[in-house]
């Protein structure tokens, strides 16, 4: 466990709280598998009936904190908890929750591609600014996002960087509701009570005829290899390396 992820049971629901607000919740490896711990039992204990996912302070999560990334493109320990913490998102049979507030990038944006509902605040957008860093999506998101939000504006966030605000999250389907700040984790909270309450047999089947898990499976595994080959590759590194010396990246005497 790590001190920037809290987990709390009560009452069927296991509460999943990303807690690193002074780095607006950016995710490191421990806290990956703090996660990915979570949701493994979740999935061993019939007790836990519901997963939800909140995060503390103004962000849901800033993503992938990116000194793993500069470790992982200088070729040193790769990503493995976080792709860890993806492969139980697609495999989580259990319903979840996520109450979503400020920014959510990069893989902030993709779980919620796996999560049964999702609630908003006014201020929430999302991100996926993927190639921006010279990487590729994440979480089987080049089949899930499309699917639901159509190809051109996946495409945008992909590729752009286009940030989608909690309002257009919700027209797109990406949500089930917009709320005000303050009323966020309650509303989540009372949605997930409501689950809780429901037949767990009934509910996981349910879950398991609206999605393709073997294709999930299958995208995840291809967006891993081009991932770990897109993180030793000279795009990332100027990538990176742009972002740490605070410059906007050079890409143009690249080839990729």
């Amino acid at each position: 466990m790590t001190e920037h992820v809290r987990r709390e049971l009560t009452g069927g629901i296991m509460t999943l709280t990303i807690a690193r607000p002074d780095k607006k919740n950016a995710l490191n490896e421990a806290m990956y598998a703090a996660l990915s711990d979570g949701l493994e039992l979740a999935e061993r204990d019939p007790a836990v009936r519901v997963v939800l996912f909140q995060g503390e302070g103004d962000s849901f999560t800033a993503g992938n904190d990116l000194a793993v990334f500069r470790t992982a493109s200088n070729g040193q320990d790769g990503p493995d908890e976080a792709f860890r913490f993806i492969g139980n998102l697609g495999r989580a049979t259990k319903p979840l929750v996520a109450a979503v507030q400020g920014n959510a990038v990069g893989i902030g944006t993709t779980m919620l591609l796996h999560c049964d509902l999702v609630f908003l605040a006014a201020d929430a957008k999302l991100m996926a600014p993927f190639v921006n860093l010279a990487l590729v999506p994440e979480a089987a998101s080049t089949w899930l996002l499309p699917a639901r939000i159509g190809h051109v504006r996946a495409y945008a966030m992909f590729a752009l960087g286009e940030p989608l605000d909690a309002a257009s999250a919700l027209t797109c389907g990406l949500a089930n509701a917009v709320v005000p700040r303050a009323e966020l984790h309650a509303k989540a909270r009372s949605a997930a009570e409501a689950l809780a309450k429901r037949p767990a047999g009934s509910l996981s089947h349910t879950k398991s005829l609206m999605r393709e898990t073997e294709r999930i499976a299958s995208q995840i595994s291809r967006e891993r290899a081009l991932f770990g080959e897109r993180l030793q590759s000279a795009e990332a590194h100027e990538a990176f390396a742009a972002f740490a010396e605070r410059r906007p990246p050079d890409f143009s005497k690249l080839s990729g």
